[in-house]
């Protein structure tokens, strides 16, 4: 409720406080938290400067006590508190924190590594170079004043301005629902790029940024990539991704990380703080040791690393889980006009050039009243000497000063102020020789001021003005660039934080999926028990695929439904060999009644590689693997199949191999791959293998064209029952596609139906899985090499009630890692396919 006059009136409280916060929020924005666009100053940095002026304290005077300069500033500009000022005014000189330092500090002015400033009876400081050219000209009226909080006397309301500083130093500050974080640039750059805008005002940002590639940040460092930049270039806002610069030492036989220049903005102990956090909480695996050996020459944090560890895998991790890495989000809002703008670069550079002309003109102005002032002096001196007796007689004959000066102005024609300056003038003026010098300044004042007016009556002048003290600025201050760009780094995946190990992958029949390390399982002779390989579900559950792959491998998953979709093998939960590991619908993004059918690991899709399928019926068809790197959310179809076909296996080849499918009667076909002709991937293929009802193909194989004087792979085969043998490639004879094949192994009582068929070399290892989750690790060395018609030899020993579910190779450590040469072919394919084709670009 208000009063006015005797009467009452009611006011809303909603109204009240909107109006009252919107004039607080405004209050700040402009006396507080936002630069000016002119001189990228706040007004707690302007009056600083401003109390530095009042007490003399130039680049060149002695230093004055921190405390003699916050005390005027309180007293004089300032009404808040001395905190504000102190803090401020540390900030202008630490050279961390400003590119070019507004203030020389002497003593205790704070350090890179977060300690803080001495208490401001401890310091002193004075005006740098770069803040007296802010302060340039400030005498001759080039800007406007405003009366101080106490109407005692005036301050500058925005500052002549010499440096670029807005650009050049940038700015940071929060506001009421609107805040500023412009970063600093390197002065040379910014000097050419407003010389450029001067002279092609139509120029674009993208312009612009041939000369200010990036910020300049005064802790140096990398900056990721300048996709980000344009952006904030030409709207204001954007994010760049800042690095801190590491080098890889080796320490005392230690792989060592060492950190000698880091992101701006961030203290260094908050970031040893991040590092230890981030090492506590195992998010950053491997460090043995850190030390911090920093001192005056320089930052050097070393990290040293466990034996053995990769540099470039901690180093990752250090990226995504510290504030060695950091996004810097650009938001370049400022006062222009006296109003919150969000501001691009070209207007930053044309905000300087408009300000500097304004401040050209100003002082041009100040000169030209001033010199045609003394001018109007010189000339009323000149023509009282021409009339000197006149002059004499006049002021001889006056009663007073007043009447002197009167008669002058009525009787010889003279200005007040010509008549107050012969009054004034000594008689040794008299003489010819003043007379010369006088003559001698009106004609220097005359070309002054012609001078003057031809600088405001075209605009040309005043450009190669400002030009001319970017030119002074650039060669006199400008420095190299701190900051490197590189190239960018986009977004760290877990590849790069995940070391590239072989692995165990299992899927039971359910569905449930887990990843176990390699060494879970050891090397046993052929005839062990073996070791649990998974709990199960249930009693009807059991291990129906286990392949090896390594953490970075794709893996391309094909169902049921002839559909293939893909997921990486480090994001398959990773469990101890006991447990039962997660379903693959927490895992997979399956439709329902979707089954997992075959699993493959791949590093790159290649348009020379191939995937060859083949169905339960015998059918199968090759497609190139390229065509199955476009990966999506749901899945794509793989293969097109018939109502009651079942998609059984896939295999990577090269073009130009040999292919075996098994069946589970024992029979086996054996063709050349140029037989099957490349499709399309939404297609149902060929015949592979005519079979005799009801038997079905288990295996699909591939193996490279044998060639003489080199030894051929042996094809292992296994049946349900735990029997099995190696019978060499050679034995089964070459035929055409679609053909009934030649018997593969004898499917007697004793060993039941095929469970799958393997291409195995010497020295090669062997992993069993049975429906009772038991996993056996054996040599395929240790298996018999028979012939094709033979039953083969026990394997494995098996509970009664249990059978084989599955089996797999276990890449040899060259493969699980990747070194493969690119020249070997696949050896083959199973239910379980061998994890590491070496033709899949590994």
């Amino acid at each position: 409720m208000t009063t006015d006059g005797n009467h009452l009136s009611e006011l809303l409280i909603e109204e009240e406080m909107r109006e009252s916060y919107l004039t607080y929020a405004m209050s700040v924005l402009v006396d507080r938290a936002l630069p000016d666009l002119r001189d990228g100053l706040k007004p707690v940095h302007r009056r600083i400067l401003q109390s530095m002026r009042d007490l003399n304290l130039t680049p060149t005077a002695k230093y004055q006590k921190s405390a003699k300069i916050v005390g005027h500033c309180l007293g004089q500009y300032h009404p808040h508190g001395d905190t504000s000022v102190y803090d401020a005014m540390v900030r202008m000189a630490q050279d961390f924190s400003l590119r070019y330092v507004l203030v020389e500090g002497q003593g205790n002015f704070g350090s890179i590594e977060g300690d803080s400033a001495a208490a401001y009876r401890y310091t002193e400081a004075r005006m740098s170079r770069y803040g007296d050219m802010m302060m340039e000209d400030i005498h001759f009226e080039t800007v406007d004043h405003k009366k101080t909080f106490d109407e005692s006397r005036e301050e500058p309301c925005v500052l002549p301005g010499k440096l670029p500083n807005l650009l050049v130093n940038g700015s940071s500050g929060i506001a009421v629902g609107m805040a500023t974080n412009i970063p600093p640039h390197n002065l040379r750059e910014v000097c050419d790029a407003i010389t450029h805008l001067i002279d092609h005002p139509a120029c674009t940002v993208t312009d612009l940024m041939q000369f200010v590639r990036a910020p300049d940040f005064p802790t140096a460092g990398y900056i990721c990539g300048t996709i980000g930049l344009r952006e904030a270039y030409e709207t204001g806002r954007g994010r760049l991704i800042m690095r801190a610069r590491i080098e890889k030492e080796v320490i005392e036989g230690r792989d060592a990380l060492v950190v000698t220049q880091i992101p701006y903005g961030i203290k260094l102990s908050t970031i040893i703080e991040s590092i230890s956090d981030a090492h506590k909480d195992e998010r950053v695996k491997g460090l043995f040791h850190m030390a911090n050996l920093s001192a005056g020459s320089g930052i050097r944090l070393v990290m040293e690393l466990k034996k053995g560890e990769d540099p470039d895998l901690v180093l990752n991790q250090l990226w995504e889980h510290t504030n060695l890495q950091y996004n810097f989000a650009i938001n370049m809002v400022a006062l222009d006009g006296g109003r919150p703008r969000t501001v691009s670069l070209k207007r930053m550079c044309a905000a300087y050039v408009e300000h500097r002309t304004d401040v050209i003109v100003r002082r041009t102005r100040f000169l030209l009243a001033r010199d045609e002032a003394r001018m109007h002096i010189v000339e009323g001196l000149l023509k009282a000497i021409d009339v000197i007796d006149q002059v004499i007689r006049i002021i001889r004959a006056a009663e007073n000063v007043d009447a002197a000066r009167a008669t002058l102005i009525s009787e010889l024609g003279f200005s007040e102020r010509q008549a107050q300056a012969i009054l004034d003038m000594q008689l040794r003026r008299l003489t010819g020789l003043e007379r010369g010098k006088l003559t001698a300044e009106y004609e220097s004042l005359l070309a002054a001021v012609t001078d003057y007016r031809d600088i405001l009556a075209r605009i040309e002048r005043q450009f190669l003005m400002i030009k001319a003290d970017l030119a002074e600025i650039r060669d006199k201050y400008g420095d190299d660039r701190r900051t490197e760009v590189v190239g960018p780094v986009g977004d760290i995946g877990m590849e790069d934080l995940i070391e590239d190990l072989p692995c165990v992958v299992t899927l039971t029949n359910s569905g449930y999926i887990k990843r176990l390390p390699m060494e879970t399982f050891r090397l046993q002779r052929r005839g062990g028990k073996g070791v649990s390989g998974g709990a199960l579900k249930d009693e009807e559950d059991f291990i129906a695929r286990m392949f090896a792959a390594t953490n970075h491998q794709t893996l391309l998953i094909f169902t049921s439904l002839g559909r293939v979709h893909w997921l990486k093998v480090y994001q398959i939960p990773e469990s101890g060999r006991l447990s039962r590991g997660k379903h693959m619908a927490n895992v997979l993004a399956l439709e329902p009644g979707e089954k997992v059918t075959e699993t493959i690991p791949v590093r790159e899709f290649r348009d020379d590689l191939f995937l060859l399928m083949a169905t339960a019926s015998g059918q199968v068809k090759k497609t190139a693997l390229s065509a199955y790197g476009n990966q999506r959310a749901g899945g794509i179809k793989a293969i097109k199949l018939v109502e009651g076909d079942a998609l059984v296996d896939v295999v990577i080849t090269s073009g130009d191999d040999e292919v075996l499918i098994a069946a589970d009667d024992g029979q086996a076909c054996r063709f050349d791959e140029q037989d099957c002709r490349p499709m399309g991937r939404d297609t149902s293929g060929v015949t592979g293998i005519d079979l005799s009802p009801p038997a079905k193909v288990v295996s699909l194989l591939c193996l490279p064209k044998p060639v003489a004087g080199t030894l051929s792979p042996e094809i292992l085969t296994i049946c349900v029952k735990g029997y099995g043998k190696r019978t060499p490639f050679e034995e089964y004879r070459l035929t055409r596609r679609g053909g009934k094949g030649v018997i593969n192994i004898d499917t007697s009582e004793r060993n039941g139906p095929v469970l799958v068929s393997l291409a195995v070399s010497a020295g090669e290892q062997l992993m069993l899985m049975t429906t009772k989750g038991q996993a056996i690790r054996i040599s395929a060395d240790d298996i018999r090499s028979t012939g094709r018609n033979a039953q083969g030899v026990r394997i494995v020993n098996l509970e009664p009630g249990d059978a084989l579910s599955g089996a797999a190779l276990i890449p040899r450590e060259d493969e699980v890692v990747g070194d493969t040469p690119a020249g070997d072919t696949p050896a083959g394919g199973s239910p379980i396919v061998p994890p590491t084709p070496p033709t899949d670009g590994a």
